[in-house]
């Protein structure tokens, strides 16, 4: 007697009102998360910037100090900062509120894929934002500051730093990404596992050039962005196998039940 076949499994539907108000609900959760984590960050505001603007402070000249060039600007920028910092502290939980309204239109299979390539893009893009802190800034602005011509003062205003910090933060926060973005381009059959192989030359280049537009022109600081780059291109590729060896010992799995039901 053969076993019975399992069913499809269905999928959640509702009318597009209904995915309107759930949409809107899920908003409103994640910019009332944002803004309860935004008040304690707007009280200390200045704290902030004072932990942002620390790896240039250390680094200036003696007597030299940062400076306001806008009257606004020391109310405005720290609060800036902490609608960012905000922003930054309570993506897990919008992340969440996402993939709520995502998840029951998936199926099982990709919900248990999506689940741990969602965490890793938000762990990773944490690590993006440290290592551009504690690594990169450092490296950075005393390359900056050695460089100053004779005769010339350095005194960098707030604003124009935050917004250069924050710069680089988005840019090496989606610079690690780059595991999850190969393991999708994998996943979804736009690129091949092989063709990723072969092109590690090109790929090494490639990440040196950016890392070169990105950064200083020094070797140091170019060198301390590529190679990590190129390190998570490796791991993509490392993940991406995996994904694909697991695919296809599901498919055999498949297909040796379905052999011996037949």
């Amino acid at each position: 007697m053969t076993p019975p076949e399992p069913s499809p499994e269905s999928l959640a539907e509702g009318t597009l009102i209904s995915h309107l108000l759930e949409l809107r609900t899920r908003l409103l959760r994640s910019l009332i998360a944002v803004g309860i984590v935004a008040l304690p960050c707007m009280v200390y505001g200045n704290n902030l910037f004072t932990w942002v603007s620390q790896p240039l402070r250390k680094v200036l000249p003696k007597g030299a100090t940062m400076i306001s060039t806008s009257v606004m600007a020391p109310l405005v920028t720290p609060f800036k900062l902490a609608f960012y910092v905000a922003l930054i502290a309570a993506m897990p939980y919008v992340l969440y509120q996402v993939w709520a309204f995502v998840a029951p239109g998936l199926y099982r299979h990709e919900r248990r894929f999506a689940v741990p390539l969602l965490v890793s893009s938000v762990l990773l893009f944490y690590a993006g934002i440290a290592f551009a802190y504690f690594a990169v800034f450092p490296v950075m602005f005393a390359f900056f500051t050695a460089t100053t011509p004779v005769g010339v003062q350095m005194m960098t205003d707030m604003t124009q730093y935050l917004d250069f910090v924050l710069l680089l933060f988005l840019a090496f926060g989606i610079a690690f990404e780059i595991p999850v973005a190969i393991v999708l381009l994998v996943w979804t059959g736009l690129v091949k596992l092989d063709t990723l192989t072969k092109n590690r030359g090109y790929v090494l280049i490639a990440v040196f050039i950016q890392a070169a537009v990105i950064t200083p022109p020094d070797v140091i600081s170019m060198t301390i962005m590529a190679l990590p780059m190129y390190g998570l291109y490796e791991i993509g590729i490392v993940m991406a196998r995996l994904l694909v060896n697991s695919t296809l010992g599901a498919r055999a799995r498949e297909e040796r039940a379905q052999s011996s039901s037949d």
